[in-house]
């Protein structure tokens, strides 16, 4: 179920990135679109952070709006000790080399005008990192570092490329600024499943390479359980769970997790169809339903559910859940 609170903020540890009560709503001509509903959460140096959710929840938005792209309607974001809400536009432009973002098509997010060198080269020009010689042997370095041979690419354009080389150029374009943080807006959704694999791999050792602290956005939990280090799972603009991926994996406690736990294929013909399929579609972020936001969906929603909204509370150690009757077995 769905619902707001902040028992799972951490008080220890190097916080590099610390959200509260995030609200990101759009106007639209019959009302407001309700995309993003008092989310908060907290980011470790070092960690990934997955973000998992049906297509609609609200991910993309919000991390969006921790880059300030749209700018929230409301709420914190202190990234680096700074908070982004309230810095004008030049002191916004100057925490930007910071945080980069990886976006979800990785063919249309590259220029089919410019060469593989210029894509990579222009936050390097623009940001005055370095003479002409330095920026063409740091391309070089991004290119190798990315699995791709910079003598065959350097001079080819995106659309000489496949999805797979496409999200590798893009990812050594994020890297070029050395940011701190980076958004990986599904990078992988577009791709095969073979072309995943290879992608996930490349961004752990570039997250080790370089030092870099990970959002990963997804849909899939099959594939944030081998790359994140926590998993908030989000649903219509709110945060139904929080914990590390074996604990959500092996001690689900939330019904809509629950569900998309058994979505996970298995490429087993001999074993039965889960049943924890949800029914029905999810509800209008306009109009989203009172209390529980899932409760319309949910076969343990009771009246309680209706009048009010679940707050986040630790069930087991690191693991949360906004849900007013949680699974227990």
């Amino acid at each position: 179920m769905a619902g707001t609170g902040k028992a799972h903020m951490r008080p220890d540890g190097d916080r590099i990135l610390t959200v509260e009560d995030l609200v990101v709503e759009f106007k639209v001509p019959k009302g407001k679109v309700k995309a993003v509903s008092g989310i908060s959460f907290d980011l470790i140096r070092g960690e990934t952070l997955a973000i998992v959710g049906e297509s609609g929840c609200g991910k993309s938005t919000l991390g969006k709006a921790v880059l300030q792209l749209p700018k929230p309607t409301s709420g914190s974001v202190n990234f680096l000790s700074t908070e982004l809400t309230t810095l004008n536009k030049k002191e916004l432009r100057d925490m930007r080399p910071a945080m980069q973002m990886i976006f979800q098509d990785p063919v249309s997010s590259l220029d089919p005008r410019l060469p593989v060198s210029e894509v990579i080269a222009e936050p390097l020009r623009v940001w005055k990192r370095g003479n002409e010689v330095e920026i063409d042997a740091k391309i070089d370095e991004l290119l190798n570092a990315a699995n791709l041979d910079p003598a065959v690419v350097r001079d080819r354009r995106s659309y000489e490329f496949s999805g797979g080389q496409c999200q590798r150029i893009s990812i050594a374009r994020a890297l070029a600024l050395d940011p701190t943080l980076i958004i990986c807006d599904e990078p992988v959704s577009a791709l095969d499943v073979s072309v995943q694999a290879q992608i996930l791999n490349l961004l752990q050792d570039m997250k080790d390479r370089y030092g870099l602290t990970l959002i990963f956005i997804s849909h899939d939990l099959a594939v944030v359980k081998t790359i994140s280090t926590r998993i908030m799972v989000m649903y219509l603009g709110k945060v139904c769970e929080v914990g590390t991926p074996d604990e959500l994996y092996n001690n689900t406690r939330h019904h809509y997790t629950k569900a998309l736990v058994g979505s996970v294929p298995i490429p087993d013909p001999d074993r039965p169809i889960s049943g924890n399929l949800i029914q029905g579609e999810p509800p209008s972020p306009m109009n989203p339903p009172s209390g529980c936001r899932f409760r319309t969906r949910c076969p343990q929603a009771t009246e309680k559910c209706a009048q009010e909204e679940p707050e986040l509370r630790e069930v087991s150690l690191g693991h949360f859940v906004a849900c007013h009757h949680p699974i227990t077995e």
